[in-house]
């Protein structure tokens, strides 16, 4: 374990040497790294929730009764899979290990999911055995009652899961790095969500990969807010188990309150995705801003205008990880390096990982060129479960294909959009990401999405729906201001033509926002479009 100083000069320990980033991690389990934290510090802070703090020996304990119940009362073997469907509470931690530590693969249920969406998870995981809480029992049992091939699953009140006479030792199993421990669903914004096949091995190099990278060690606090059912919140506690640091789990994300959070636990590390960052910035300054502890920000689609300023406001760095739940971590900007900061890049591949940008026919572009961002490597998922044909098409000549469009510039990574989330306005491809970007800019903007409006001439326009910090007025006039001040950003045929502003989005579990759902939202129940630049008869970006 080495030293490293932080911001204010203090010292922190290092649990993972950066010259090992490449190493296979020391232990290749997430059940072989709660025993060996037992074994050597029992009595230490694993995870708080709230005010309650759970010890390495308790979540132990705790999580080897559950499992001995799942094989000893419902009767799970190796393989079987148990789904989870519980809001952020310490229940949800303990019962993934505890089905890790039986052999038995999870399947993290999103708490938000309505009828259709938690038949189609239950139907296609196969599912033996639900865990949920009072809130949501009326629900599963609704959708079970209504789906006769799922009349077999059993259903475990999270409240009824104590049993005292059993054991607090780990059952037997066969567990090893490849063994599978989770069916993660992806988002689903473009129709029903695919499993992605995940093994012990992915979560204990996104850890020990995270651990190098940062810096992190004992005497660090990590915090996350997000969903358990995303997988971020759990790599964050295979992070703490490599690092000997404790998790802070929120109940959820507040923009209003997270930072508050981080400085009442003391939080030095955290990480946040999509449009946190921007709802972060939106708050009112506050004078304790700058009162924390963190000393690292990982993050994911930061505004490239704010990242300066994000830094400035709460005195850390943040920087870029990109990765997907196929492939974990790809690419990360290291802390170390100051020059990055808002210069929008991804940073270098992880050493276990190779990007190459490639064409629509699989050949390399030159650097500067946009084209497919593709990932070989470990941690990989093991593919799509029951989706041989979307494993073909996305696992292809060994290379994961992420559907993003980037550039290489000297070494580093830019993104610039999704292959499918693209304006195609007369001869011109348009990037959503990158206008959504330009507009987030504005001070009055809390967050946008930008989707194609059909268009007789050009076959797609540009437009902005548009989510406004709260005492700003929704009308033409803020509309021209906004789209005006993107000018200076924006290539002519990339500003939107049409503006629609909304009251809120609505979000995936991994804090994007729902397109589909905001397009069907809109045709369903329209609102106020204004038209900043009426039908041209010139050329395609003239």
């Amino acid at each position: 374990m080495t030293i490293e100083a932080d911001r204010a000069g203090g010292t922190f320990r290092r649990a993972v040497d950066p010259d090992l980033i490449a190493a296979d991690p020391r232990i290749g389990t997430v059940t072989g790294l709660l025993g060996d934290g037992v074994a050597r510090t029992p009595d230490a802070e694993l995870l708080r929730f709230g005010d309650e703090s759970w010890s390495y020996s308790r979540v132990d304990a705790a999580s080897s009764q559950l499992a001995h119940r799942f094989v000893a009362v419902d009767h799970l073997v190796p393989g079987d899979r148990v789904a989870i469907m519980l809001p952020n509470v310490v229940g949800w931690p303990l019962i993934w290990l505890a089905a890790l530590k039986s052999g038995v693969v999870a399947v993290p249920v999103n708490s938000s999911y309505r009828a259709a969406d938690l038949e189609f998870v239950l139907s296609d995981s196969g599912a033996r055995v639900i865990v949920t809480d009072a809130d949501h029992l009326t629900l599963v049992h609704e959708v079970l009652a209504g789906t006769p091939d799922l009349a077999d699953i059993t259903v475990v009140d999270i409240a009824d899961t104590g049993d005292a006479h059993l054991p607090i030792t780990s059952p037997t199993a066969s567990i090893g790095p490849e063994t599978l421990a989770n069916l993660q669903y992806t988002s689903g914004t473009t129709g029903f969500p695919k499993a992605c096949m995940l093994t012990h091995d992915y979560w204990t190099r996104i850890g020990w990969t995270c651990a190098a990278a940062v810096g992190l060690g004992p005497d660090d606090v990590l915090l996350t807010a997000q969903p358990f059912s995303y997988m971020d919140p759990q790599w964050n506690t295979v992070l703490a188990l490599i690092t000997g640091a404790p998790l802070v789990v929120l109940p959820r994300f507040s923009a209003s309150g997270f930072m508050a959070d981080a400085r009442r636990h003391g939080a030095t590390f955290c990480y946040v995705l999509g449009s946190m960052p921007t709802l972060l910035f939106k708050q009112p300054p506050n004078h304790a801003d700058r009162d924390n502890r963190l000393r690292a920000i990982f993050c994911s689609a930061i505004p490239a205008g704010m990242h300066a300023d994000l830094e400035d406001r709460w005195g850390a760095p943040w920087r870029e990880i990109y990765g997907m739940t196929e492939s974990g971590v790809d690419l990360f900007s290291p802390f170390d390096d100051a020059a990055v900061v808002g210069s929008g890049t991804l940073g270098h591949p992880v050493p276990t990982k190779r990007v190459r940008i490639l064409d629509p026919e699989g050949a390399e572009v030159p650097d500067g060129e946009p084209g497919e961002l593709t990932v070989s490597g470990v941690p990989m998922m093991l593919g799509y479960w029951n989706r041989p044909d979307a494993t073909a098409e996305t696992l292809r000549d060994g290379r994961l294909h992420t559907g993003d469009v980037a550039v290489c510039e000297a070494g580093t990574y830019r993104l610039v959009g999704r292959i499918k989330d693209m304006v195609r306005r007369g001869g011109e491809n348009i990037a959503s990401s990158e206008v959504e970007r330009a507009l987030e800019c504005a001070e009055t903007v809390v967050a946008a999405a930008v989707l194609a409006e059909a268009d007789e001439l050009f076959g797609e326009e540009v437009k902005a729906f548009i989510q406004l910090a709260p005492g700003t007025v929704a009308d033409r006039a803020t509309a021209e201001r906004i789209v005006d001040a993107t000018a200076a950003r924006l290539a002519r045929f990339k500003v939107p033509r049409f503006v629609e502003f909304v009251t809120d989005f609505p979000r995936t579990p991994s804090e994007r926002i729902a397109k589909p759902i905001v397009k069907a939202r809109a045709a369903q129940n329209p609102g106020t479009t204004y038209d900043l630049r009426p039908a041209r008869t010139a050329a395609p970006g003239k």
